[in-house]
């Protein structure tokens, strides 16, 4: 028992050590983005089961590699929050309220959205490009994938809890995610698998390069926002100077 509670320290002392400060501070307002999202996600199973609400939903947040690219990108966004209807909603809200709240806290707000479109984004252009490869490829698909509803908040789920993980060090956790979208893939291969493992590949990129460059793109568009701030100052000036 004492080398488990060791190990569990080991792996998620970190981790605990930044939610409980937070959430015993600020209880829900620490996760406010987790929050909105988790109910999102209930708005838009409440309304696509309501006469005329699915296609409402659909015409909203509904992605599929059929229809044209501008549309699909358009819509990505909300699709993370509309849940797949073959699976329990249950299981999307307990997923998004826990590793979305748990990234607020450790990755900040701004990177949360980024790390959850980034990977959403990648599994929707993933499915355009399985189709054009085609079945006979190893990640083809058939065409009758293209009218496939895809949508649902697990590839930004499990593009989060990847980079979580390598945020904190906590490699078993980070390493488990991983095997476990692997093993999916073996055992069933399909859209939603091979979608989670392209977005583990973005999440892990993300994580690198926040490790290697650091603050530095956020400087790059503070010092952006700085210049701007400054412009629009000096054209106010001149504009009452006239």
């Amino acid at each position: 028992m004492a080398h488990a509670k060791q190990a569990a320290v080991a792996e998620w002392g970190a981790l605990y050590a930044a939610v409980r400060e937070q959430v015993v501070r600020k209880k829900f307002a620490a996760v406010p983005l987790a929050t909105t999202a988790t109910l999102l996600i209930l708005l838009f199973s409440i309304v696509q089961h309501l006469p005329g609400g699915e296609r409402f939903v659909t015409h909203l947040g509904v992605v599929k590699a059929s229809l044209p690219l501008d549309v699909s990108l358009l819509r990505t966004p909300l699709s993370l929050y509309v849940p797949a209807l073959d699976l329990p909603v249950w299981g999307a809200l307990a997923q998004v309220l826990l590793v979305f709240g748990l990234a607020e806290i450790v990755l900040g707000r701004r990177m949360t959205l980024v790390v959850a479109y980034v990977c959403t984004l990648a599994g929707t252009l993933f499915a355009r490009v399985g189709i054009a490869l085609g079945p006979e490829h190893v990640l083809g698909f058939p065409k009758w994938v293209a009218y496939v509803r895809d949508t649902g908040p697990s590839a930004a789920v499990v593009g989060l809890a990847v980079v979580i993980a390598f945020r904190v060090r906590a490699w078993w956790t980070g390493g488990t995610v991983i095997g476990a979208m692997a093993l999916e893939v073996a055992l069933k291969p399909n859209l939603a698998g091979l979608e989670h493992i392209v977005a583990l590949v973005f999440a892990v990129l993300i994580a690198v390069s926040v490790e290697v460059f650091g603050d530095f793109w956020p400087r790059v568009l503070a010092g952006v926002g700085a210049a701007t701030s400054v412009a629009n100052q000096a054209r106010r000036r001149a504009a009452i100077a006239r």
